[in-house]
């Protein structure tokens, strides 16, 4: 019988959390960081990873008092030190530590895989497992909370099968299982923590129980006074709400994509005409011309739906041309700025020396998981180009194996700098006081630079300028 930390207060609840990725870490301290009205943790809080290189790294150095991932969010990195002073947050890779829980609260990836010719298939083998390994460990009454994003469907008809199947194993009563849905809306960046504490969330659960249950855990978390709870009917309608949630951020940047183009070839400044219509208030939020879609969420979850519908509910007649065209619109957003960068350049990348300036998904954070970067990268490399990287939250890119300068090298020396991620290093470079030996190209490829720097460009001489959506 595996015991818990010495550290732990014995009276408290345990929560664990499966999976200390982006997403687990940080809830992780959420959960960590909830409070009594004596302002003593509610909770102890045991996070499991998986038993391989990557997790006994992550567990180590949460157990070390050191968050896990680059980050700049102050208020996260004092929660870290909150939990590590008082002693009720534990990081492992044994999964028998979930026989401690009250509640487990599911952050696992699920991931969409490709065929050959990049179609996309669903592939619920490891999630599968891990749900196995909750079924065989947990305690009959402990709730599982799903915030994993799953296709619409599989806490009904994925989770609570195998839960049922391992607890009729161990003779455990079906009552005793309970089962909730209630999505993240994760933001890593200077607002990570916030996302979690002091954001809205919808929640249901499989049946009214485990939806009540659900409700007290989150109130317990999440600042619910000023970011009230919505509850839905049923985890399949939260699974679909996620998804929906992400498919229509994506297919509305997709839509901008296609407009930037146009902009581009009559010589408007579609960043000029978005800022225009945005003071239209049921327009304030249009999307703009950008690099391209990273991360985790926005460039798999619109196929969430379109395989659920065929391979959870059999339903092969449906059709979601413009979730899955949104996905192939912004995947190919990267190689819009490469080519324009190519034509730049005199019609040719080979031999050609490029600065990359953000290499992460997105600003203000290290995530480097299915970065428009990476698609950039690869294929200017095959056309030639000799690419050097610099990221300020980045030391190593493990997608592409290859280290990443931390700060910005002088320009000389390259044929070209290309701006990609809006990260606050890059707002403080004076252009007035870089000393070029020869010509370079400067790209801003996703509206990186201010004004004052892009006004301050356009009086060098040995600077030559480009952007998109201009």
């Amino acid at each position: 019988m595996k015991e818990l930390p010495a550290k732990f207060q014995q009276t408290r609840q345990t929560v664990c959390v499966q999976g200390l990725g982006f997403v687990g870490s940080a809830m992780s301290l959420a959960i960590a960081s909830a409070k009594d009205s004596n302002n003593e943790p509610l909770y102890n809080v045991i996070g499991v990873d998986v038993p391989n290189e990557a997790g006994y790294k992550k567990a180590t150095s949460i157990n070390d008092g050191i968050f896990p991932f680059e980050n700049n969010d102050r208020k996260l990195e004092e929660a870290q030190k909150d939990a590590y002073k008082n002693g009720n947050l534990w990081a492992t890779t044994e999964a028998a530590y979930f026989q401690y829980a009250d509640v487990v609260v599911v952050d696992i990836n699920l991931d969409v895989k490709y065929t050959e010719s990049h179609e996309p298939i669903l592939d619920l083998g490891l999630f599968k497992e891990a749900m196995h390994t909750l079924g065989k460990y947990i305690q009959p009454g402990t709730l599982i909370v799903v915030e994993t994003t799953v296709p619409p469907g599989t806490c009904e008809k994925v989770v609570y099968p195998i839960i049922l199947e391992e607890f009729l194993k161990r003779d455990i009563d079906k009552k005793e299982i309970f089962i909730a849905h209630s999505y993240e809306r994760v933001m890593p960046g200077e607002n990570y923590f916030d996302s979690i504490v002091n954001f809205w969330r919808v929640y249901s659960g499989i049946d009214e129980a485990s939806a009540d249950k659900c409700q007290k855990f989150l109130e317990s978390v999440i600042s619910t006074e000023n970011y009230p709870l919505t509850r839905l009917e049923k985890t399949t309608a939260t699974e679909i709400a996620k998804v929906l949630e992400n498919s229509y951020r994506a297919a509305t940047i997709a839509f901008i994509e296609e407009w930037g183009r146009f902009a581009e070839a009559v010589n408007v400044d579609l960043f000029e005409v978005i800022n225009a219509i945005r003071m239209r208030p049921t327009h304030s939020n249009m999307r703009q011309p950008g690099f391209g879609v990273g991360g985790y969420c926005l460039t798999k979850d619109p196929y969430f739906a379109p395989l659920a519908a065929k391979e959870i509910f059999g339903l092969d007649n449906m059709e979601f041309p413009f979730s899955t065209q949104a996905v192939k619109v912004n995947n190919a957003m990267p190689l819009v700025s490469l080519n324009k960068i190519e034509t730049l350049l005199g019609g040719s990348l080979r031999g050609k020396r490029i600065l990359i300036l953000g290499v992460s998904y997105r600003q203000d954070v290290g995530d480097t998981r299915y970065s428009p970067t990476e698609i950039f990268v690869k294929e200017a490399k095959k056309r030639g180009a000799e690419i050097i990287c610099q990221d300020p939250l980045v030391d190593y890119w493990y997608e592409m194996d290859m280290k990443v300068l931390s700060d910005v090298p002088a320009f000389d020396g390259y044929d070209a700098v290309v701006f990609t991620v809006q990260h606050k290093q890059y707002e403080e470079i004076d252009f007035k006081a870089i000393d070029l030996k020869e010509k370079i190209l400067i790209f801003d490829a996703n509206c990186v630079l201010n004004k004052k720097q892009r006004l301050d460009i356009a009086q060098i001489e040995r600077i030559s300028f480009g952007s998109i959506g201009r």
